[in-house]
């Protein structure tokens, strides 16, 4: 099993900063692709941000220029810096790993619990 600690949400103030923090622990052998999605009340799950295990990065365009997705393989953990937040960036946030266990298992796909951000107008 792969466990995912997501941490560092909160409330702040439009255009004010969050970072958040995610690390993978357990059964992997390596990490494909990182990333986090989002979840705000009564709407679908959305890709937020993504890296590879080569610093490939994928943003969403309603935050480019504004977040900066980050990752340390050595920790098989990554990075959300948010910037210039708007309240319609308020929403769950979800860390999401795709990894591999062994060299016979395909990829697999594993999700954290989520951690609210809030921004306030």
């Amino acid at each position: 099993q792969v466990q995912l600690v997501e941490s560092g949400g909160g409330l702040v103030q439009a255009g004010g900063s969050l970072r958040l923090s995610c690390a993978a622990s357990g059964s992997i052998l390596s990490i494909y692709r990182m990333g986090w999605y989002r979840q705000a009340p009564g709407m679908q799950r959305e890709l937020v941000a993504t890296v590879t295990s080569a610093s490939s990065t994928n943003y969403a365009d309603s935050v480019k220029g504004r977040f900066t997705i980050s990752r340390d393989n050595a920790k098989n953990t990554v990075y959300l810096q948010m910037n210039s937040l708007k309240p319609e960036d308020t929403a769950v946030y979800y860390c999401a790993t795709r990894y591999y266990r062994d060299l016979k298992s395909g990829a697999l796909d594993a999700w954290g619990q989520g951690t609210l951000v809030t921004v306030s107008s």
